[in-house]
């Protein structure tokens, strides 16, 4: 078998490879680069689990970030165990194949009690008094301590929102190689989110000095990576999930469900809380797709023909075309709402600020009922942003409980990125870099080709291994 490495690096384009990148420039020149056809929804959860299945949403179930569990009549994002995940992974079909694989997956999602035989994951505790610390779960257990030990704590609050920066790659990245050296697994896959945060934050412009920079500073952990492979003999896979897109403005698309009558909410202490279970239909948008959920079928039409309405909606899917983008699924909406390049649907519900449920000002990726890219910004009106984070976290320090309520309710046009609607152009789509050129195809990838590309790799064949 072939040790090979396998670096995720959020958001990379072939269009953004270039000057700023050297060490990945330098890898696709010694052997190749070639652009991926993504899966739609373009989305993290759904994409990685594509990747390392060979499989469409309709057969893994992993249809968006997150989506409305019928039976619990709730919306659940960001779920962490691999058991939702159908089809035999990567790691399995290899350990098939020789029982003396091993693979570690540090960072890339569903990686909680997966087949993997080590794994880390950003896991925050909750302690009973509402503070939220940050911390990481891993298997074996013991590797928790050890990467703290090596490390430090994980920077939980770099890897997403207001504050997140090259930090969190920085140290996913140190403990991966740190991985390498110590298991010298047979497979590694590792996760780079660096790029996303100003992706999202300034939109995908590589003129863009602060872009450039974030380029060179990603490439950098890519090159060490690289690095300590080429030195330990291994095969080199660089991957990316997705493009982003320019945007302008959010699709506040429950507002106008809300407002046609078919989303209901319930107050509690003068906030409106979102009610699902009790609603005729409702949306849980994810980036530039909205699942809608019906549980009315009688106003199924009457919601497709207002969605379709919009301004910035593109198209919307039903039972008769949803399965020619693989989302044939019950854990997708019975519609499927897809935006226009330039727009992104927001999960918004509430028609009064003074009303929004307090999570609506924080970061809180675990109850919002769909994504937030607005958790990326401080609220411009805030003044003097350090302070006033500085005396939140003071308060809850002394045992005060406070909110980090520091995300803006009206700026959605802060957000200049977006992913989920395949690009339109493959340069500025996803990609693939292979250290060995000769097991890449002569167009562009398929994401459902990528597990065997790996085995490939792994087992120096082009034999397919589902």
């Amino acid at each position: 078998m072939q040790r090979t490495l396998v670096i995720l690096v959020v958001g990379l384009s072939p269009a953004l490879v270039g000057e700023h990148t050297p060490h990945l420039h330098k890898l696709a020149m010694r052997g190749g680069l070639r652009p991926m056809k993504a899966v739609t929804p373009a989305v993290t959860c759904t994409a990685q689990s594509s990747l390392v299945t060979g499989l469409a949403p309709s057969e893994t179930g992993i249809v968006a970030n997150g989506w409305y569990f019928r039976d619990l009549s709730e919306v659940w994002l960001w779920r962490q165990s691999n058991k939702l995940v159908g089809g035999t992974k990567i790691w399995e079909a290899a350990k098939a194949k020789d029982p003396t694989f091993t693979c570690a997956k540090m960072f890339w999602w569903y990686n909680m009690y997966s087949t993997a035989d080590w794994s880390a994951t950003p896991r925050p505790m909750y302690p009973a008094d509402g503070r939220k610390i940050p911390d990481h779960y891993t298997y074996p257990a013991e590797l928790h301590d050890e990467l703290d030990e090596q490390f430090g704590q994980f920077p939980l609050f770099k890897f997403w929102g207001p504050v997140a920066d090259i930090t969190s790659s920085k140290w996913i990245s140190d403990a991966t190689r740190h991985v390498m050296r110590t298991r010298q697994p047979t497979l590694t896959l590792t996760y780079l989110p660096h790029l996303d945060y100003n992706l999202q934050r300034l939109g995908p412009d590589l003129a863009h000095p602060t872009i450039q920079s974030d380029l060179r500073d990603v490439d950098a952990l890519c090159g060490e990576l690289i690095a300590q492979a080429e030195k330990e003999g291994q095969d080199i896979i660089v991957v990316s999930e997705y493009g982003i897109t320019p945007v302008t403005d959010a699709i506040l698309i429950n507002r106008e469900l809300r407002q046609a009558g078919f989303l209901r909410v319930r107050n509690e202490q003068g906030r409106e809380q979102f009610d699902a279970g009790a609603s005729d239909a409702f949306a849980v948008a994810d980036h530039q797709i909205a699942h809608i959920y019906i549980n009315n079928p009688a106003v199924t039409e009457q919601v497709k023909t207002l969605v379709s309405s919009l301004d910035g909606v593109e198209t919307v899917l039903d039972a008769n075309t949803k399965h020619e983008h693989g989302l044939d699924h019950d854990n997708a909406g019975e519609l499927v709402a897809i935006s226009t390049a330039d727009r992104w649907f927001s999960y918004y519900y509430w028609l009064d600020d003074t009303r929004a449920p307090d999570y609506a000002r924080t970061v809180d990726i675990h109850r919002k009922p769909g994504y937030d890219p607005v958790e990326l910004f401080i609220d411009p009106e805030i003044k003097a942003p350090p302070l006033s984070l500085g005396y939140r976290l003071l308060k809850r320090k002394l045992g005060m409980r406070t909110l980090m309520d520091v995300i803006s309710l009206k700026e959605t046009t802060l957000v200049k990125g977006s992913h989920g609607r395949p690009t339109d152009d493959p340069d500025h789509g996803p990609l693939v870099i292979s250290s060995n050129a000769a097991l890449l195809p002569d167009t562009a990838i398929d994401t459902l080709d990528f597990k065997d590309l790996v085995l490939a790799h792994v087992f120096a064949d082009s034999g397919s291994s589902n």
